[in-house]
Formats: C-alpha cells, structure tokens, sequence
C-alpha cells in the first residue's frame, strides 16, 4: 500500500491548518468530540477558574480537525526528512485548550495516521482516557509548554547530526542561513546533572522534563547529552522547519571544522533578520510552498485543505 493510501500571546489555527503566530492564548473552553475518521473522543473540560472561558475567535471543530491533519502531516514530514526514524515524536499545543497537548500515541511517526492522535494534559495524562500505549518521553512536551506559553509546538528527535555537539566542548552555531533557526545559543542538558549517573537518559517523567524546559530556558532547541534534541516554536510549521534544518546545519558546521581555519557563524543580526522577518512566517506563500512540498514528498499531500479556487 503506497503512502498517498494510508494516510498558539494569541496564535488561530488557519484555515491552511498552520498554528500562525497570533493563535492561542486565553482559550481554555475544549472542542466537542471531533467527527474525524477514528479521532479519539475527548470530554468538555471545565475552564481554569483564574479567567472566564472563552473560545478563541474563528475557530471552529473543522480547524481543529485540520490540526490534527497537520500534525499527522509533521509527523510524515520529519520521518521522510529523515530527523526522525522509528522514534522521536513532534506536537502541539491543542488550539482550544492552551493546557492541553496534541501528541501520537505510541507509533513510529512514518506511520501515525489521524486516528492515532491523543489530547494529554500537561502532565502527561491522556485527557480522554485513551488506553493506547503513550510514548514514554512525552514529558519533553508537557514540560516545555508548562514553561513557556509563548511555545506552540515541540519537536524530539535523535538526529546523528547534532550528537557530537551534545558530548563535545564544541557548541552548536548557526553557520547557513537556515540554520538561524536554532538561534545563537543552543544549550546542551545533562541528565546526570541532577538525576544521577544511572538513568537511561530518557525523560520519563515530569521532573526530568520540567529541568530540560530550565535548560531550554528561552531558546529554540537544547540538545540532549548522548541522546537527542529538543526543539520548540510558535507554531507547527516552524518547529517543522527547524528540525529539519538543524542536522543540516550541523553537518554543515562539522564538514567546516574538518576543514581548519576558523568558522564564521551567522550573527545576531543575520539570526534576527532570517528568523523575525515577514516572508517566512507560517501565512506567507515561501511557508505554505515549503509545507506542500514537504508533504508531497512524504506522501501525505493528501491531507492537505484543498487551494482557493480549486
């Protein structure tokens, strides 16, 4: 069977199923149960009694629907892109609930379809009860919205590209113009900090997850020591595009340093300019070209909405 066959501050999910970087904030009333193909039901949950519920303007059950279709597509992409293989995960934070996370049950992401998406709470419980088995370091996730409600989207993965800057005094810097999406600094955790030398390196729980967040601190992505990365941003899209890109640049940096001679990393100023500038945001033509085609080559261009006027 061919893959085509299987198949949130303020940010709304567009109606391109983007989260945009004027979404979520302040909505805490849950969509009903959704109607998509095999979607697990969820409950009404009552609304944090620190503000009155609201729902965030224009969104509607077929956004989230949309959403989920989206996440299912980041998953395809980053499997196909080759940051992710038989584990890592990526989610987002749920459009309604700002405490709530969307997030695969236990698959790998070539093969999550819509049906296998979960809503967690930010400790890590599935907030519909679900029963299926859950990924084991989805505390990454919950920590890190926890910690910062300006993030929309997280992504871990284990590419073997950034790994040597995990064990290494040599730090990961933005040498390529995509790669300024990793910023200027990228923090490396060590597990064995604070949680001893005997652990598996997995986070597998609310602790291990809440003190990767302190170390991610206000950046895009910290690496993992002898294990991985964690990357976040305002939306689906750009935690996407990040992810990608960062085994890029680090290849690109180690081939540099194989070479001799110093390295030129990017500046603050190019870093700002490339990641804070209008024509890469997730509602402008240059992200919406990039998403389509990603997800044509990951075979899930299928669940993409369909283009005005077709």
């Amino acid at each position: 069977m061919s893959n085509k066959s299987k198949r949130r501050h303020s940010p709304v999910v567009g109606r391109r199923g983007f989260i945009q970087a004027a979404t979520l904030a302040g909505a805490t009333a849950l969509t009903p149960p959704l109607a998509a193909e095999a979607v697990p039901m969820v409950p009404r949950l009552a609304p944090r009694t620190a503000e009155p519920p609201k729902l965030v303007a224009e969104t509607t059950m077929s956004d989230v629907e949309l959403a989920i279709r989206d996440l299912v597509i980041a998953n395809r992409i980053l499997a196909h892109e080759n940051v992710v293989d038989a584990y890592g995960h990526v989610s987002m934070r749920h459009p309604l609930n700002p405490d709530h996370y969307l997030l695969s049950r236990s698959r790998s992401p070539e093969q999550i379809e819509v049906g296998d998406i979960v809503e967690y709470t930010l400790d890590g419980e599935p907030a519909g009860g679900d029963k299926r088995p859950p990924y084991l370091e989805r505390f990454i996730h919950g920590a890190i919205y926890a910690a910062r409600p300006d993030i929309h989207a997280v992504v871990h993965a284990h590419s073997v590209e950034v790994l040597p800057f995990s064990i290494s005094t040599t730090k990961l810097r933005p040498v390529i113009h995509d790669g300024a999406f990793i910023g200027a600094e990228v923090p490396v955790w060590d597990i064995a900090d604070k949680f001893g030398h005997e652990t598996d390196l997995l986070v597998s729980n609310m602790a291990q997850g809440g003190d990767l967040a302190r170390r991610l601190g206000g950046n895009s992505m910290a690496l993992m020591r002898g294990h991985g990365f964690a990357a976040a941003a305002p939306s689906l899209y750009e935690v996407v595009r990040l992810a990608v890109y960062a085994p890029k640049n680090a290849h690109v940096l180690q081939a540099g340093l194989l070479m001799g001679g110093k390295i030129k990393p990017l500046s603050k100023g190019e870093i700002t300019a490339r990641v804070e500038g209008p024509t890469l945001k997730p509602n402008t033509a240059a992200a919406q070209r990039a998403w389509a085609y990603w997800a044509q080559r990951a075979g899930v261009a299928d669940l993409l909405p369909p283009q005005p006027g077709k």
